[in-house]
């Protein structure tokens, strides 16, 4: 059995291949995405965001940090964490962040799979 902690970094581990047949095995069927530009309710938007986003930023790498569990249980564990990205945008170095939401489910064999996710840009500092 995988824990929630190692489903997310193995989510993580899946976005950095760049492949999104590796995202879509961490997936629950039902998942859905908010982007700060677009919902996505199905794999086939969910991959087509993915494909645009790596198709921009080449050899884009995503990292997450200051992770916080904030609801676990038997079936469903919540966390919020600073995603990180850096990468290539028309061949010049690019970076940035913003804020994270992922809700993962156990299914009944045991695996626990991405339900939700919500990124948003981090605010700007006045």
């Amino acid at each position: 059995m995988n824990t929630y902690e190692q489903a997310l970094a193995n989510y993580i581990e899946a976005t950095n291949t760049h492949d999104f047949n590796q995202v879509r095995t961490l997936l629950h069927p039902d998942a859905v995405y908010w982007f700060s530009n677009r919902t996505c309710r199905t794999h086939h938007e969910i991959q087509h965001y993915f494909e645009q986003a790596w198709d921009l930023v080449r050899e884009e790498v995503y990292a997450a940090s200051d992770m916080q569990w904030i609801a676990m249980s038997e079936v469903q564990a919540t966390c919020l964490y600073t995603y990180h990205w850096e990468g290539y945008i028309h061949g010049e170095f690019a970076s940035g962040s913003g804020r994270a939401t992922n809700v993962f489910v156990r299914e009944d064999n045991n695996q626990w799979k991405l339900i939700h996710e919500h990124l948003s840009g981090m605010p700007k500092e006045s």
